[in-house]
């Protein structure tokens, strides 16, 4: 059996890297089929898509870098946790999920006052 699953895990990657490109090629076969019934072409649909993208928020990038900072701190204090406590390795997944929660409640905190007329 120990010969075997190396065979199977190889197997089972390789139908699945097939299933989700097979997956994407059926979707946007699809989405090409229910533009043309609607008389529109691809040219629309990237112009439409481009006018889009031309809006950026400002205030994403102050997001992240809440979120980023806040998960370094995170991993400062469990570095300091673990050697002055002695605490385990799995500290780190619990702080980085408390300081990364805060980061974003104090985002929104921010990000509400900037928007108030």
């Amino acid at each position: 059996m120990e010969t075997l699953a190396p065979v199977i895990i190889t197997i089972f990657v390789f139908t699945s890297i097939v299933i989700i490109v097979g997956g994407f090629i059926i979707a946007r076969h699809k989405e090409r089929m229910s533009l043309i019934e609607k008389g529109m072409t691809i040219q629309d649909l990237r112009g439409e898509l481009a006018g889009e993208k031309r809006y950026r928020n400002p205030l994403r990038s102050l997001m992240w870098g809440f979120v980023f900072v806040a998960i370094g701190l995170a991993v400062l204090v469990g570095m300091a946790l673990s050697e002055w406590y002695h605490f385990d390795d799995g500290i780190f997944p619990a702080l980085i999920a408390l300081f990364g929660g805060i980061a974003l409640v104090i985002f929104y905190a921010v990000a509400s006052k900037t928007q108030r007329p």
